[in-house]
């Protein structure tokens, strides 16, 4: 019934939440600002499957970013070579991404959790290089030879949702809805698996790994599961965001984006709901107060996530929490004072 409980405030959250985020485009109405709230959804979304799969389930997975680029490659290699709408390819990216992940996880995730890392960053690694050395000719488009994987210039220019020729000077207004269905699809996911039956499982494993084998169950079994369900909505994440900038490329592989990311975990709360929300927010704050700066961006980004490692580890919404259970707790004393004085 206490987990019931939870679960309904955090659906309830999550529908206010979602109001208030479809109004934002009738008072937010300059395409740069909504451009940046978009991204802002966009990462949000990743960063909430990721905290899904290392705060919840513990597995310490680097790979992430593989499976936001599997979606966004789908619906660029889709669109270029075959001419297919990303209404169609973007669901197609989330299959293929949850695939990739089930492969991967059998593979890797009856390693401990060090290996896992290393190993999630080599398969990532490898795949990069991989897609900037493919040079070889695939198909012809545009006067131009493309390799099967867009080689170091990725694939552009393929169509978009549409909205171009529906809305014309407001198309950016159409992708926001299709961006924030996609992050309030994400966040429903993960309100679910933490608050429910999943998340359950996830810390009795954490608890107790013996006592949980001892009632059946299988840690391998519960991983590969998270593994393949964050890939899902990161994959589909991914190919939003290619069927928004119109962009797939290698540069979705590079550190300081799976850092910045990283940092928007930490800085919002691992192992909290709501956290890569907030964390999210603040880190795109950062990175717009430091746009232009260029390696120092990159710095300054580092340096924030290694001091909320070392000096607030329940990050951003650890602090909201504490602030509120402390305003809580000093309301009934308050209110003991009051009492004496109105006899």
């Amino acid at each position: 019934m206490m987990g019931s409980g939870v679960l309904t405030r955090h659906l309830v959250g999550l529908i206010g939440f979602a109001a208030l985020m479809a109004v934002v485009p009738f008072f937010v109405t300059q395409r740069y600002f909504l451009g940046e709230i978009v991204l802002f959804m966009i990462w949000a979304s990743v960063a909430i499957q990721w905290n899904v799969l290392l705060g919840h389930a513990g597995v310490f997975s680097l790979g992430q970013m593989l499976f936001f680029a599997i979606g966004a490659y789908s619906v660029g290699m889709l669109g270029v070579f075959y001419d297919v709408t990303p209404w169609l390819s973007m669901p197609v990216g989330a299959v293929v991404a949850a695939v990739a992940a089930f492969i991967i996880g059998i593979a890797c995730l009856r390693l401990t959790m060090p290996y896992v890392a290393l190993l999630t960053f080599a398969i990532v690694f490898m795949v990069d290089s991989l897609i900037r050395t493919d040079v070889e000719c695939f198909m012809s488009h545009g006067g131009r030879c493309l390799p099967l994987f867009g080689g170091g210039q990725g694939f552009s220019g393929f169509d978009d949702l549409g909205f171009r020729k529906l809305l014309k000077g407001k198309w950016i207004v159409g992708n926001y809805f299709v961006v924030l269905t996609v992050l309030l699809l994400s966040l429903l996911a993960s309100i679910v698996v933490i608050h429910g039956r999943l998340g359950l499982a996830f810390r009795a494993l954490h608890d107790s790994r013996v006592y949980a084998a001892a009632r059946g169950m299988n840690r391998t079994r519960f991983h590969v599961v998270a593994f393949v369900v964050t890939a899902f909505f990161t994959g589909l994440t991914g190919a939003v965001y290619a069927a928004h900038f119109r962009f797939a490329g290698p540069s979705l592989f590079e550190f300081p984006t799976l850092v910045i990311v990283m940092a928007m975990i930490v800085v919002g709360g691992l192992k909290s709901t709501w956290g890569p929300i907030v964390g999210a927010a603040a880190m795109m704050l950062l990175i717009e107060f430091a746009k232009g700066w260029g390696d120092i961006q990159n710095a300054l980004v580092g340096t924030v996530l290694i001091l909320f490692v070392l000096l607030l580890p329940k990050g951003l919404s650890g602090v909201i929490s504490a602030g509120v259970e402390k305003m809580v707790k000093a309301e009934p004393s308050r209110t003991d004072q009051a009492s004496p004085a109105k006899q």
